[in-house]
């Protein structure tokens, strides 16, 4: 009886740590939505050229990437939510610094 016990909490902690994790990351996941649609506005209104939006894109698909690592172990904890938000923040001001050059499609 005990032992049906621990194995059915067993199960539970396994197959809800990943439902937890995505509820951790909804913030992220809501900059990087609006990042994508601020590089999709710079193109079509020629603030960004197609190299720098290349670049961009390039730098959203590497936290991307870094996200699903660090998500990888079922957890997603306070300091990996930090460095994503700090790579982030660079993100977001190099997103900026491109739209704002003197660079025009």
């Amino acid at each position: 009886m005990i032992g049906r016990a621990v194995i059915a909490a067993i199960l539970i902690v396994v197959f809800a740590a990943p439902v937890f994790a995505d509820q951790k990351s909804r913030g992220v996941d809501r900059r990087e939505h609006r990042q994508k649609e601020r590089i999709k506005q710079g193109v079509k209104t020629g603030e960004l050229t197609r190299e720098e939006a290349r670049g961009l894109r390039k730098e959203q698909r590497e936290i991307r990437t870094k996200e699903r690592e660090m998500k990888s172990d079922g957890t997603f904890t306070r300091e990996e939510r930090k460095e994503l938000q700090q790579d982030l923040n660079e993100a977001s001001k190099n997103i900026h610094e491109e739209k704002h050059d003197a660079e025009t499609r």
